[in-house]
């Protein structure tokens, strides 16, 4: 059996449409014969929608109690044994009631999936995991309910349900979204013009990158070379100079002139050993491109127009920005440079800017990437130098100008032997001065076309001219190498001091480590290896690249490490002389290796040793807070059963009062404990209503004493989104730890404010306040300050408030009190949710 698939409809808000458009779908389908059912679907009260359910074939839901509420949610064993063609699920983000077969929706629906159901669902961008800080800063609304973007990416079909803000926002006022009483609260806050039209933007350009990727994989598969310019995409060139900085910022402006515009930074290298950049310099260029929101990527290629070219159609690209050459003027007689090239080869369909720079004709400077090899093309052209230049200099001596004279002629074949020596080495120049020898004897030196030799002086001359032939192109040679050699030290020393940087500063990651490496030898892919012993197989501790090696047999290089590990890359065979730097990046991806490993020991110890802490506290806690009122409860309950002692009425109530207060005090630090354990296990997830502070936080004052707290909410401060259920019992933790510490008759102050985009609530207490190092070490775990409490306690009091708070989406922090005593501050965002319970996108969470 097949696996289903998978259609999303996709809105930027709530009420755009997306269920209609589902259950219109739904429709159509019956209409071709097609099996389909409503697995869950919710029209929360829109009468347009209610509708639309109608003649379609509804699952019942299974029920589900909880905290002496019933909910409903989709049962997916009675879907899956029903086993339709296509089953329709609403709000693919939605958390289940626990209890549930899955925590989530879109976990119900990988399983229908894999059972070979399609299945049909809506999500609004806003429920996207990746956009959530982005959502957040537009609306001021944190989602609680996300889905993770892959699940949607991974979708068959994805089709946006788009309205146009103002549209919306008709809808909205025509009471087709919410209810009367919300729509005034609804168009001041979440659904402002601004809000949605932001929110549209952001569904567009996730969903054009969606298509995007469709497009790459059409084009990819049907091999379509040429360029379809469906959005602006600039490949920015770099050479590793320090132009390239200011090439990045260019493509990120023109990027920013096109919705949707993207930035790609290429840097391409020869095959010819280590890269001629400055690693330094590339990687501050690779972390610009990545701020600017570009991707960096290494090509390896020895005609560097034609990779650029390559690179650029490849990805579909329609803008290549380069730099201007810095080459000096006399250097443009080996070539027109990458620029021109490219801008001649590229065709109609694409778009090249040379941008000019500081750098522009200051000279490129020495080759770094050389080492003693000279390279292909200057060898070539050195033995067509040495070996064909003789021949043509004869042939213009002979033809043009026949009376130069011998000492003339010989300076121009020293000339040609100089010039086959600085370009291809010592063996080229030997061989020029050889054949411009024995075309000297020939062709100049009388008797010419005879080998023989008539005057003793023109002897000594060719032994002279071959000596200083030879003489000069051995100190030419020899001066070439050590340059490059020198080269070649200054780029390994750039590369050792850039490493040696990241293991004082521990800043390099394997990965990265791995990268660096891949890049700066220009290989296809790198792979740390290791195994246990010399018999067990080899593990893959790390790589990056495409087909990274398994095993160091199958690698073109590979580097060990130690007894059991080894550096592995795949791409060619490295020189000798690059193993040595090679060796360093060793050594140092098994030392970052190490740290990462003694790192996640660390965290392991660290998180028993606070396992080890908490159980200590606990079994303090057991020993002693929740011993003393248990002691005190046995103890009224025997002397109540006391037959030897008749007790008045007046003691019988004292007794039983001491009783209730024992119970009371167990049920509220076993009630902490609880929730603590839920807080430290993520199980909390709030329900988000609107809600008026004047009404949640009377209800948190019942577990202190009458008239020990004085209450200053405003009743003009606006609704707030929240649990009520969690926000009274954070409150109430508060409260009770205020009213703890603080003098008698002296009553501890709650206020309630609106400041900008939030509401806080303060607690003020006049007790013996907390020193500024202690305020944040209070809201941890078992801490209580000066470790001497008054009353009952565990102190988790303040730590589940805290959890809960920003559980909520707020914080919550401690001030000194102005004149003596500490002050809690709680912080609440004041824009209301859009998505109200049971409204679409609402959200479940156990409430105390």
């Amino acid at each position: 059996m097949g696996r289903g698939k998978l259609r999303i409809y996709l809105g930027a808000a709530p009420g755009v449409g997306k269920t209609y458009a589902m259950l219109s779908e739904a429709h159509r389908r019956i209409e071709r014969g097609t099996d389909c059912v409503v697995a869950f679907v919710e029209h929360h009260n829109r009468p347009c929608t209610e509708v639309m359910l109608h003649g379609l074939e509804e699952i019942p839901r299974r029920e589900l109690a909880y905290r002496d509420t019933t909910f409903t949610e989709m049962d997916v064993d009675a879907v899956l044994a029903r086993h339709p063609e296509v089953a329709l699920v609403d709000e693919l983000p939605h958390t289940n009631i626990p209890g549930s077969r899955n925590a989530k929706r879109w976990q119900d629906i990988e399983e229908l999936l894999a059972a070979g159901i399609d299945v049909i669902s809506t999500v609004n961008i806003q429920h996207l995991e990746s956009l959530g800080d982005i959502v957040e800063s537009i609306t001021g609304v944190r989602q609680q309910e996300t889905v993770p973007d892959e699940v949607v990416r991974r979708a068959d079909q994805i089709e946006l349900v788009d309205m146009s803000p103002p549209a919306l926002r008709r809808r909205m006022a025509h009471g087709n979204i919410y209810r009367p009483d919300k729509v005034d609260a609804a168009l001041s806050n979440y659904f402002r013009p601004g809000n949605l039209t932001a929110l549209r933007e952001l569904a567009l350009l996730w969903l054009a990158d969606r298509v995007d990727a469709y497009l790459q994989e059409y084009r990819s598969e049907h091999r379509v070379s040429a360029i379809w310019g469906s959005r602006e995409r600039i490949v920015v060139g770099l050479t590793g100079g320090p132009e390239g900085r200011t090439l990045i910022r260019r493509a990120a402006r023109l990027a920013e002139k096109g919705a949707g515009g993207e930035v790609l930074a290429v840097y391409i290298s020869r095959s010819d050993g280590l890269t001629s950049a400055s690693p330094k310099e590339l990687a501050q260029q690779r972390t610009l491109v990545e701020d600017l929101g570009g991707t960096f990527h290494h090509v390896v290629g020895e005609d560097i127009p034609a990779a650029l070219l390559d690179f650029a159609r490849g990805v579909n690209a329609t803008q290549i920005v380069l730099g201007v050459s810095r080459r000096k003027g006399w250097q443009y007689v080996f070539g027109p440079g990458v620029g021109a090239t490219v801008a001649r080869e590229s065709g109609p369909d694409l778009d090249v800017h040379l941008i000019t720079h500081d750098e522009a004709g200051k000279g490129r400077g020495l080759p770094v990437n050389r080492g003693t090899r000279l390279g292909r093309a200057r060898i070539v052209g050195g033995w067509l130098a040495g070996i064909g230049g003789p021949p043509l200099l004869t042939w213009l001596l002979s033809s043009v100008a026949p009376e130069v004279g011998l000492a003339n002629d010989m300076l121009l074949y020293l000339s040609l032997t100089v010039a086959a020596a600085l370009l291809g080495g010592l063996f080229p120049a030997l061989a020029s001065a050889a054949v411009g020898s024995l075309l000297l004897n020939w062709y100049f030196t009388p008797p010419v076309h005879t080998f023989t030799i008539a005057d003793p002086k023109n002897i000594v001359a060719i032994a002279i001219f071959v000596a200083v032939a030879v003489s000069v192109a051995s100190v030419v040679d020899l001066a070439a190498r050590r340059t490059h050699q020198a080269a070649r030290l200054r780029a390994e020393s750039e590369i050792l001091s850039y490493l040696a940087g990241n293991v004082l500063r521990g800043e390099t990651s394997l990965e990265a480590l791995l990268e660096r490496v891949r890049e700066t030898f220009g290989m296809e892919s790198a792979a740390l290896l290791e195994r246990a012993s010399d018999v067990e197989p080899w593990t893959c501790a790390g790589s990056v690249g495409p087909r990274p090696c398994r095993n160091p047999e199958d690698a073109d290089v590979d580097v060990p490490v130690g007894d059991h590990m080894a550096l592995t890359l795949s791409g060619r065979v490295l020189p000798a002389e690059d193993r040595r730097v090679l060796a360093a990046f060793a050594a140092q991806a098994a030392v970052v290796l190490d740290r990462r490993r003694l790192r996640e020991e660390a965290d392991q110890a660290r998180a028993l040793a606070e396992g080890n802490r908490i159980r200590t506290a606990l079994l303090a806690a057991v020993s002693h807070d929740l011993r003393t009122p248990l002691a005190g409860i046995k103890a009224a309950v025997s002397s109540l059963r006391s037959e030897d002692v008749a007790w008045s009425d007046e003691d019988q109530a004292e007794l039983l009062e001491g009783i209730e207060d024992g119970a009371d005090r167990l049920d509220h630090l076993v009630g902490n404990l609880l929730d603590m354990s839920r807080l430290q296990t993520g199980t909390v997830t709030p329900i988000i209503r609107e809600a008026d502070l004047d009404e949640v936080i009377p209800m948190a004052l019942g577990g202190v004493p009458e008239g020990s707290v004085e209450l200053d909410i405003p009743e003009s401060l606006p609704m707030v989104p929240v649990d009520k259920g969690l926000l009274e019992r954070a409150v109430a933790n508060i409260v009770e730890n205020a009213v703890k510490y603080n003098p008698e008759r002296t009553p501890v102050l709650v206020t309630a404010s609106a400041i900008a985009d939030r509401v806080e609530i303060r607690v003020v207490d006049r007790g013996p306040g907390v020193p500024d190092e202690a305020k944040n070490r209070i809201f941890e775990p078992f801490q209580r300050y000066g470790d001497a409490p008054r009353g009952a306690g565990v102190g988790l009091g303040l730590a589940v408030a805290r959890g809960f708070t920003e559980a909520l989406g707020g914080t919550l922090s401690a001030e000194d009190t102005p004149g003596g005593g500490l002050t809690m501050v709680l912080s609440l965002h004041l824009t209301p949710a859009p998505t109200l319970a049971p409204a679409e996108g609402s959200t479940y969470s156990p409430a105390p």
